[in-house]
């Protein structure tokens, strides 16, 4: 058996040259008894291998299981017999937590915690050298190892042989390591594979002994296998930005920096076996494992409250909120057996952190809305983290809050995307940044940036690389297939140098690129965070993240609640505020009138530009078929119109069985329960999740390991992996071979993009809400959406066409009477117009028309005006004119741009503000050629992107329209 100290990742971004879960692979292949993932400056990667290390031992455990309920086949292997040999069957490596810790004043080491304590200290090292530089970097110091370094052991690596000192490198450092490190510090001897490993390995013990250190052994690996030596100097070449053959140095002079077998090391270290022996022995000592990180909620009670009382308090005076007139016995009841239920697995402090989080965004008047699995409880609508009324569904919360699955709920919290910084920044204020940080979110190579970066290491050419990249649409073809559309292209695809790129291409889909912040995911804990994870700084001044992605927490277990942001919460506040402010009509998302048949009437004519989540093609085309008349009629609206539904086949079906043009059936009672809701055609992720437990008879830790593939969006792509189980469960309860395909089918559309049903209730929510306020209040609805962009399907043109389209007056943008958003204003004869906003136009800035609107007074009565009392630059007065702002003033677009185009200084001068009695200069009238309507409409979507004289295709229907 062998221990490996120093693997080196592909989460030493750029360098290594495997995953983690590679390594874990070739080390159970190897035979090793243990290894550890020590990457650079950073911890990202090991808990990958900790999950697979888990994984496996968790089949091992099956396989022994099964072996001692069922015979061996055939007679037993005689006694004198030797076993033939086989493939570790049993093998479980075990992971040992490390980092390569890179300084700015002294060699690198591997630091390697010997206990929980150990790896608080190695996370806050971490944490020092990333928050003191940029993201991506990392500045320690050894001064900070010596501070903060309690119960590491440390593995010192010497220089490389080129550079002066060799493992005397460290000689100035080691006094200062001793006192601080006696008894906890090895150096470590790593081969070379240059013909001069054994004079090295015996400079390296005498330099040893000098030092008075151990000796400790190593292969040092790049790769899990020699046979990525070509990938792992394309990473090369891709981080030094150069082409393969320039590398030099930094290229690998062969393929031997791999992951070694125990016969290997031997080979490789003979003449130095105690430092292979030593190794065994330090990994003895080396217990620490990821599986005693317990995390601990943030503890929400107030002074002489528990969590629990302050939630049950919080939740009876929610109750008395949200049912003025009591509660019916039914949701009383639901509300006990809620409470009870999180008393019991002790998640109170998590439900108080969302609503402390929603209650302060409803404080400062930031609309929200509470989402997810647990978000449609009655707990969740009475905290006022969701406005959906749990009545209307049909959803148990045991299927959330499970005492079978011992892991948080999940609540996604959405706010308005223009003011969710001011939720993040009260959070970091509230918990600390020691406490709480961002999820991380690691970019991996797709196809076309793959293509780019691969194909510029190998030298090809930007013509070439183009070519390739126009090709590609969705994922990479690794088949083949792809070599007629190369040809198509001018390309020989058996070209040496081409098939080699295609072929690394294909290895480096899928690597680790570099970390970026998660969307919105938020990790707080009870004590340090930077005990638990280390922390780094965002790109995004004032965030901070941690190095591990929403999968990793979740294999650990660690509390995440996502702070999203969406676009149409925005449009839906500015409109509450514009229907408050015009028709004092005081709305909020739970008090809109309910099932108005006017707003599913205006839905089944597929009027819905703007309307969140049923306004793409796809949609609209189908509401007129769905023709919904109630609210749960939007929860499968929302649903259906997805990769799940679509790839298992279950849109058609359904849409029959509604219109009453197919029988509904159910495959058997057990499924009838489960699909009774949806006609027989499974629509919902838990609904998926449901068949494979009750059709297929998975276990709920099988189940769960498919959840949880799904929940990773197909980026591992390991969701087949259950295909046979299910297909083989399906078949044994007997299902038919077609339904179980279909739900099979399904089930890897939910891996591309699964929508579960308590996600599609909180959506219908807001569909219900925009499309009541389209139907309504167009005007209003159509000016919110206008100060909400960007966001949605369509652009303002479309926006404003389709508000004419619904009656409202639409005014142009006028530079006395337009402010930055655009409002709502009397028409004259009792009703409101729209009038546009300055933020229409492209290139003002919200400063400028601050400047324009507050020294406005009066009006302006001419261009210079808006030059002399609002001090604007002539840049921006030009803009102002090309999109004929100044038509109020009788001036023309190109007029006014005439007169704009004559102010030449920044500022006026005092002296010459007014014209001097006597001294005005008389300047000869311009007589400019009137635009026609063309040039004008083609000006409008210049300035504007949209225009008020006409549709561009309507200055060409004399032409398209055919004679006669």
């Amino acid at each position: 058996m062998s221990v490996e100290f120093a693997i080196l990742s592909n989460f030493t971004f750029l360098t290594g040259a495997s995953h983690p879960e590679e390594y874990v692979e070739r080390a159970v292949a190897l035979g090793m008894e243990a290894l550890a993932i020590a990457d650079e400056n950073s911890v990202a990667g090991i808990v990958r291998a900790h999950s697979h290390c888990r994984d496996i031992a968790r089949r091992v455990a099956e396989r022994q299981a099964w072996d001692r309920d069922n015979t061996p086949i055939g007679p037993p292997r005689p006694a004198d017999v030797s076993p033939a040999p086989s493939f570790p069957i049993y093998a479980v490596p075990r992971l040992i937590p490390a980092a390569r810790l890179v300084f700015a004043d002294a060699p690198p080491l591997i630091a390697l915690p010997e206990d929980r304590m150990g790896w608080g200290s190695l996370c806050r090292l971490i944490s020092a050298g990333r928050l003191r530089a940029e993201k991506g970097a990392c500045h320690l110091e050894l001064a900070d190892l010596l501070e903060q370094g309690e119960r590491l052991h440390l593995l010192l690596l010497p220089p490389a042989e080129h550079l002066p000192g060799g493992a005397g490198g460290w000689a100035p450092h080691i006094k200062a390591l001793t006192r601080r490190f006696a008894g906890r510090m090895h150096l470590m001897m790593a081969p070379a594979y240059d013909g001069r490993d054994g004079r090295r390995f015996a400079r390296l013990e005498e330099q040893a002994n000098t030092l008075n250190l151990p000796t400790i052994a190593s292969a040092a690996p790049r790769m899990h296998h020699g046979s990525r030596r070509r990938l792992a100097d394309v990473l090369s070449a891709i981080r030094l930005r150069c082409r393969v053959e320039d590398l030099g140095r930094a290229a690998l002079a062969n393929g031997e920096q791999r992951l070694r077998a125990p016969h290997e090391m031997q080979r490789i270290f003979r003449g130095h076996e105690g430092a292979l022996t030593r190794a065994q022995d330090l990994a003895a000592r080396l217990t620490f494992s990821l599986d005693e990180l317990r995390y601990d909620y943030p503890d929400e009670g107030l002074e002489g409250e528990t969590p629990s009382a302050r939630l049950r308090r919080l939740a009876e005076e929610g109750l008395i909120w949200r049912y003025p007139a009591g509660a019916p016995p039914k949701v009383r009841d639901m509300l006990e057996h809620e409470l009870t239920l999180i008393a019991r697995l002790k998640y109170e402090p998590y439900f108080l952190t969302v609503r402390d989080i929603v209650d302060f965004a409803r404080s400062r008047g930031i609309l929200c809305q509470g989402r997810g699995s647990a978000a449609n409880s009655v707990v969740c609508y009475c905290l006022g983290v969701t406005s959906v009324s749990p009545e209307t569904g049909t959803m148990v919360f045991e299927r959330f809050v499970s005492e079978a699955r011992d892991e948080p709920p999940d609540i996604d919290v959405d706010f308005e995307h223009e003011r969710r910084e001011e939720v993040i920044q009260w959070i970091y204020d509230r918990y600390g940044r020691h406490r709480a940080g961002l999820c991380a979110t690691v970019i991996h190579y797709r196809g076309k940036r793959a293509i780019r970066e691969v194909g510029r290491a190998m030298g090809l050419s930007e013509d070439t690389i183009a070519a390739m990249s126009s090709q590609l649409w969705g994922s990479f073809d690794r088949s083949g297939g792809g070599d007629a559309r190369l040809r198509e292209i001018g390309l020989d695809p058996d070209a040496p140098r081409l098939r080699q790129t295609l072929d690394l291409v294909g290895q480096i889909i899928g690597f680790p690129r570099h970390l970026s912040q998660h969307v919105g995911g938020f990790i707080i804990t009870a004590g340090r965070l930077d005990e638990l994870v280390p922390i780094e700084n965002a790109t995004m001044e004032g965030r901070t993240v941690i190095c591990w992605d929403k999968d990793d927490i979740d294999a650990l277990g660690i509390l995440k609640v996502d702070v999203l942001s969406l676009g149409m919460l925005t449009c839906i506040r500015k409109a509450f505020d514009l229907m408050r402010q015009h028709h004092r009509l005081d709305y909020a998302l739970a008090t809109l009138p309910p099932e108005d048949p006017a707003v599913y009437d205006m839905l089944c004519r597929a009027d819905s530009i703007g309307v969140f989540q049923v306004e793409s093609r796809a949609q609209m085309n189908f509401l007129p078929r769905m023709r919904p008349r109630n609210f749960y009629d939007l929860v499968i609206e929302v649903a259906i119109i997805r990769p799940g539904p679509i790839q298992g086949d279950m849109v058609h079906p359904y849409i029959r069985r509604r219109n009453g043009e197919e029988p509904v059936e159910f495959p058997s009672d057990a499924l009838g329960e489960v699909l009774g809701k949806t006609m027989g055609v499974p629509l919902f992720q838990e609904q998926a999740m449901q068949i494979a437990m009750v059709g297929a008879g998975f276990t709920p830790e099988q189940a769960d390991r498919l959840r949880r593939s799904l929940a990773t969006f197909n980026k591992h792509g390991n969701v087949s992996e259950f295909r046979s189980l299910f297909l083989r469960g399906m078949a044994r309860n007997g299902y038919d071979a077609e339904f179980s395909e279909r739900c099979f089918s399904q089930i890897e559309g939910f891996g591309a993009y699964g929508f579960p049903e308590s996600h599609a209730a909180s959506f219908a929510l807001l569909v219900y809400a925009s499309a009541w306020i389209k139907c309504h209040h167009p005007g209003i609805f159509a000016c919110a959406l206008l100060n909400s962009q960007p966001m949605g399907f369509y652009a303002p043109a479309q926006i404003v066409r389709d508000a004419r389209a619904h009656g409202v007056e639409v005014r142009p943008i006028c530079i006395n009477a337009s402010y930055w958003d655009n409002v709502m204003e009397p028409d004259g004869q009792g009703g409101l117009a729209l009038r546009l906003g300055f933020r229409q136009i492209k290139g003002l800035s919200d400063e400028d028309v601050s400047w324009l609107t507050a020294a406005r007074g009066n009006g302006y009565t001419e261009v210079q005006d808006v030059w002399r009392k609002a001090g604007l630059p002539p840049p921006v007065i030009e803009r102002l004119a090309e999109a004929d702002a100044f038509a109020v003033l009788g001036l023309s677009r190109r007029e006014a741009l005439w007169q704009a185009k004559a102010i030449t200084a920044k500022k006026p001068l005092p002296l010459f503000e007014r014209e001097l009695e006597g001294e005005a200069i008389d300047e000869p009238t311009a007589h400019l050629p009137q635009m026609p309507l063309g040039e004008e409409v083609v000006e409008d979507y210049v300035a504007m992107r949209l225009s008020l004289r006409a549709h561009p295709v309507a200055l060409l229907r004399h032409i398209l329209t055919p004679e006669g």
